[in-house]
């Protein structure tokens, strides 16, 4: 990869903002993706500005398998995920999107992320409508023409059918945990990427689903 930033299990790399995005009409929408374990992802995303609460979960199975200890079976058709409440007008949801694949996760790891592996650790992204879909599609056929990465994006587009919240004690993980050593090697350096590669969208107060409960 190119134009790598920290140390970390996954570094990150500077991507080209997409060509196509949309066109913001709603006061907030939501946006669901999946890279890895949900902790670093909700993490980074509650770091963005125009981002109004982001929530660790499950999408991709049913609601009966919507529980940490099944879903890490790999066998229940979810994906540890993030669900992202944004202002279209602070960030869109290109923006959202260009974040993901440059400083949330590595998207050509097929279902695992650094040490996380099986298919609840794949890199997909769950669409809320035709315009998301046609943006995602658009700009990982833009990345890999590009060939940012080296190696092509597996990131898998779906349309989004459910997102189940996770238990209580994974939400805001990142910011609870600031010592944990997961958090430490592979977590905390994504924060410090966002700062440095996106300083404009960068919130240093994070957006905590506890809070956004209060």
């Amino acid at each position: 990869m190119s134009s790598t930033f920290s140390n970390a299990a996954e570094d990150a790399v500077i991507v080209p903002p997409p060509a196509i995005d949309e066109t913001a009409s709603a006061a907030t929408e939501k946006a669901v993706f999946a890279g890895g374990c949900f902790w670093g992802v909700q993490g980074v995303f509650q770091h963005v500005k125009g981002v109004k609460n982001a929530v660790s979960g499950y999408s991709g199975g049913t609601k009966d398998t919507a529980a940490y200890e099944t879903v890490s079976s790999g066998n229940t058709g979810h994906a540890e995920s993030v669900e992202i409440t944004y202002n279209p007008k602070e960030v869109t949801y290109g923006q959202l999107l260009q974040i993901f694949f440059s400083v949330a996760h590595n998207p050509t790891q097929l279902n695992y992320q650094g040490p996380d592996h099986g298919p609840q650790y794949r890199s997909e992204i769950f669409t809320t409508n035709g315009e998301q879909k046609t943006i995602a599609q658009s700009y990982i056929a833009q990345l890999d023409k590009a060939e940012v990465f080296g190696e092509p994006v597996v990131t898998k587009v779906s349309d989004m059918t459910a997102f189940y919240p996770a238990e209580e004690y994974h939400q805001d993980f990142l910011t609870l945990n600031p010592t944990y050593p997961y958090i430490v090697y592979n977590d905390l350096p994504k924060i410090e990427n966002l700062k440095a590669l996106f300083p404009a969208k960068f919130s240093p107060d994070p957006v905590l689903v506890l809070k956004a409960k209060g």
